[in-house]
């Protein structure tokens, strides 16, 4: 079992050297799901013959000598709305509960071009529409370091992770999707600059804000995904035509002279025993030379209506192609009209029926004016609010959420308490600008996530950054409460 504590780069360099075999670390991986999914429900989907034959045929080719990715052979998995060609795509909703795609998602597909091994499908909340990956249309996945806790909306990629049960997962930024999970499951998540992935195969909950990216356990293995994924697509007209540097080239352990913003409105609304980590981050980035100043976004707090008005409006168009007619779920009825009716009805789950509706109350002539125009204008702040102050600071370090892992909700804290918990993530979606989640140890046995944010493009500086701190704290390599 020691192969599941092994980085990504470790396990290519070791079976370069043929000390053992892509089947034999694919069947270790398999063996692990099968001792701890019953607990963790990472998986929606478990892809045990297709990998199996995906890595014997990685053993072949190295047999016979060719050059292979440092990726070629490792396990990893994919988050279930991400389309794999003849895996079932489910978005985990009962709606899409028999839909097999036809073609992979071009990040699914550079992945496979690469040798990675695909494992399985991963849970989520249903199309993504959730705060903390409750809100399945089957079941909810669990944090390794807490099993009775959710790890985090909407991916259990980290779960997967974590849990040792695949080397790197591949999952979606809508509103934090890939930060908050990766700091509840104590990983790195990084949202890439919208448009440098790209989306082609992703199936969209709100397009302007869905964003592919990696969960790892490694800054290095991190590039070596990043440079697999990241580059122009034609098949993507949000795809940016910009070419892709070599990520591992930021692998640098040093980050002298370095300006890093602290944004008091982040750190105000966020659980005081994480807001501790983020001074303490702070510090020991001055230790090592940086520039820690704290900096006021005063429109941070708009954030939260506008991206849920703006998601809400993309998904109720997005979300009514499920109809019944091409695909899915289809529930029979006296004519077209009940039949619409009642697949929509038992197909989806409470939470997307709330969003849709609320979405098309926004766009109604009525309210389009006082609500969508409202929340794009207010959009339109929040990204020049940041590109002023990425003009004196280099990046921006906050909370990854508000909460820790477990934290308990009243249920008289309403509807929309859960989504405060993402309330550092989601300007950064408005905005369209990178962000990371790194581990940053323990707070009574549950894992807290620093988040890093750049300016567009600004990818490489992440990588330095958490490169630093991941070479000189162990705060930065966790390992969950199971067995390894």
């Amino acid at each position: 079992m020691k192969l599941l504590t092994l980085s990504v780069h470790q396990l290519g360099e070791l079976m370069e050297r043929k000390e053992f075999s892509s089947e034999e670390l694919t069947r270790v991986h398999l063996e692990r799901i099968s001792q701890v999914e019953d607990e963790i429900k990472a998986f929606v989907t478990v892809t045990e013959e297709a990998a199996l034959a995906q890595a014997r045929a990685v053993d072949q080719k190295r047999a016979r000598g060719e050059e292979l990715s440092l990726l070629a052979g490792i396990p990893m998995a994919i988050t279930d709305n991400i389309c794999t060609d003849g895996v079932k795509t489910t978005c985990a909703s009962r709606i899409l509960y028999n839909f097999v795609p036809p073609y992979d998602a071009e990040a699914a597909a550079r992945l496979k071009g690469a040798g990675a091994v695909l494992m399985g499908k991963c849970s989520m909340d249903e199309f993504s529409i959730g705060p903390a990956e409750e809100k399945s249309g089957f079941f909810s996945a669990r944090t390794p370091f807490a099993p009775e806790a959710a790890p985090g909306g909407s991916s259990g990629g980290a779960a997967a992770v974590a849990a040792g049960e695949a080397a790197f997962t591949l999952g979606s930024d809508t509103a934090g999707s890939l930060r908050q999970p990766a700091a509840f499951c104590g990983v790195i998540g990084l949202k890439p600059t919208y448009g440098r992935v790209s989306r082609y195969g992703l199936i969209s909950y709100a397009s302007s804000l869905d964003q592919i990216g990696p969960f790892a356990r490694d800054m290095a293995d991190l590039a070596l995904i990043l440079n697999t994924i990241c580059g122009h697509d034609a098949k993507d007209s949000t795809s940016a035509a910009v070419a892709g540097p070599d990520f591992k080239k930021s692998l640098i352990n040093d980050v002298k002279g370095l300006k890093i913003g602290l944004p008091k409105e982040y750190l105000a609304n966020t659980e005081p025993r994480a807001a501790v980590k983020i001074w303490e981050a702070a510090a020991q980035l001055e230790e090592l030379g940086a520039v820690c100043e704290e900096v006021s976004m005063p429109h941070t707090e708009y954030a939260l209506p506008a991206h849920y008005i703006i998601s809400s409006a993309e998904a109720s168009s997005n979300l009514a192609r499920y109809d019944g007619v091409r695909y899915g779920l289809r529930v029979d009825a006296d004519d077209v009209l009940n039949m619409f009716s009642k697949t929509r009805g038992q197909g989806f789950g409470d939470q997307v029926k709330t969003r849709i509706m609320l979405g098309t109350h926004v766009l109604s002539a009525a309210n389009y004016d006082d609500y969508y125009v409202k929340a794009l204008q207010v959009r339109t702040l929040i990204k020049q609010e940041f590109a002023r102050t990425f003009e004196k600071f280099d990046c921006l370090l906050t909370p990854a959420s508000s909460t820790i892992a477990g934290q308990s909700r009243k249920e008289t804290d309403g509807p929309l308490a859960a989504y405060w918990s993402k309330a550092c993530n989601i300007p950064v979606n408005l905005a369209g600008v990178p962000a990371m989640s790194l581990p940053f140890g323990l707070v009574e046995g549950l894992p807290v996530g620093l988040q890093f944010i750049a300016p567009h493009f600004g990818e490489e500086i992440l990588l330095r950054v958490g490169y630093t701190l991941q070479q000189n704290t162990e705060q930065t390599r966790l390992k969950p409460g199971l067995a390894c």
